[in-house]
């Protein structure tokens, strides 16, 4: 019919030559709508496209556990844009229930299948940004597709998993691994009332702490009622029985809760190098090894400020920092990402658990020569009612005596101190002069030297020891 516009030139296919520049962005989350909105506002003219697998775009999967344990009253609440705002108050042509398929670089295409009415189409584009996120990690166990066993990756697996609590009846809960989010989601469940068992293979839970900090939130979750299981392996899973090296343990429902990995499939079959730990490699602008092709969030690697290493880190944080910069980029003006400390933070049954720069673990791998120590302290004046303990580890590098790290684990009000070592670590700060730091006191708040002033004193004592 004359004037019908074709395909292409409604943005469904082929790119028109000489309507414009397009960016094409894989991912409906943090990684590629941030960056789509940011060139966006940078670059009015550009053709943004952007495709995501789902039903919903940009929500926090981080508030997973807080929605499973009715903290969190309904998923919209999660939700920080719907498409609707994409499209109406952005022009982003949001297009849900898009998958990418495959990425051809020669010919500047993507192949999407759109499920939503079941055809496949090809999308022409001047930039590609990769916002693929992260895939569980699902061992190959024996049960492992059973119905009562539960991923918590995105909103969808959410719904599926309080759907499946609220369609039968669950007394028995076994979540698998004792990291972030297996421990929230063993919170969650036990806050609901339920038996809840959580299993790990290593000595202790929260691997990305030193064992010694590990075993603190060991005893929170007992405490708190839940069974932990640690250098426990689990070989299958059957009818109401998770089976383990050390027996079999009753369960309505599995949880799964072992971290995640790159989803990167499409980009390395494309030719894009691979980094750190498998993610998608990219430089200081967030610019992939293929000329035009950006990537940033869970499939991205980071560059670690105090190891000065690539590496793969997952947060949310860390997302919303690289899209910023890789959107920045895209829209033809500059901007880098200079790296990360790897600063993480979580409460664990009313224990707050916070990390930042290396374990002694990681300083050792990294080849420094260091010294590790451990103080206690209040979270407020010790004579001020409500006062919790606070642990706090750090690490500090033999000679100068930089700082290189630390962990807290305590009390409420304990856990954002993490955000003054983070600070240290970004300003390259000795634990002399961490010590010397104009810190906030009232005894209502914080004891008159705060804990992580104490570390860095003690740390400082132990170096001057060393001579």
């Amino acid at each position: 019919m004359a004037g019908e516009p074709t395909p292409a030139s409604r943005g469904e296919g082929l790119k028109v030559p000489g309507v414009g520049e397009r960016l094409v962005v894989i991912g409906g989350d943090a990684g590629g709508m941030v960056a789509a909105s940011q060139a966006r506002r940078l670059r009015p003219d550009l053709d943004i496209v952007a495709l995501e697998m789902g039903e919903i775009t940009s929500y926090s999967a981080c508030g997973i556990p807080y929605l499973v344990g009715r903290e969190v009253g309904s998923v919209e609440e999660l939700v920080a844009r719907e498409p609707r705002e994409y499209r109406e108050r952005l022009r982003i042509d949001v297009r849900l229930r898009h998958e990418a398929m495959t990425i051809d670089l020669d010919r500047r295409e993507v192949e999407v299948r759109d499920h939503a009415h079941h055809r496949t189409i090809r999308l022409g584009f001047d930039h590609l940004m990769l916002g693929l996120g992260a895939r569980p990690r699902r061992p190959r166990l024996p049960g492992i597709d059973h119905p009562m066993v539960h991923g918590v990756q995105n909103l969808d697996d959410a719904q599926a998993l309080i759907a499946d609590m609220e369609r039968r009846e669950v007394a028995a809960v076994v979540v698998i691994g004792g990291g972030y989010i297996g421990m929230e989601m063993a919170e969650a469940c036990r806050r609901l009332g339920l038996t809840t068992t959580l299993l790990d293979q290593a000595p202790e839970v929260m691997g990305t702490l030193d064992a010694d900090m590990g075993s603190l939130v060991n005893q929170a979750l007992r405490n708190a009622g839940i069974e932990v299981r640690t250098s426990t392996q689990v070989e299958g899973i059957g009818d109401g029985l998770v089976h383990t090296t050390e027996g079999d343990i009753a369960a309505d429902l599995v949880i799964l809760g072992l971290g995640v990995m790159p989803n990167v499939a499409i980009a390395a079959d494309a030719g894009i190098e691979l980094g750190a730990q498998g993610a998608i490699a990219v430089d200081r602008r967030q610019q992939t090894s293929a000329a035009g092709v950006w990537a940033a969030g869970d499939c991205a690697q980071s560059y670690h400020l105090v190891s000065q290493r690539d590496v793969y880190v997952a947060l949310g944080t860390v997302a919303n920092k690289q899209a910023f910069v890789a959107g920045t980029n895209i829209a033809g003006s500059y901007a880098t990402f200079p790296g990360v400390v790897g600063t993480a933070i979580s409460r664990i049954c009313g224990t707050e658990v916070a990390r930042t720069g290396l374990t002694e673990i990681e300083a050792a791998q990294a080849g420094f020569g260091f010294h590790a120590v451990t103080v206690t302290g209040p979270t407020r004046a010790s004579y001020y009612p409500g006062a919790e303990s606070v642990v706090v580890k750090m690490v500090a590098e033999r000679g100068g005596g930089r700082v290189l790290g630390a962990q807290i684990v305590g009390g409420q009000g304990a856990g954002k101190r993490i955000d003054t070592v983070a600070t240290a670590l970004h300003a390259g700060m000795t634990v002399r002069e961490l010590t010397q730091l104009d810190l906030a006191y009232a005894p209502s708040l914080s004891p008159l030297w705060d804990p992580v002033q104490m570390a860095a004193r003690k740390a400082m004592a132990s170096l001057d020891e060393d001579g």
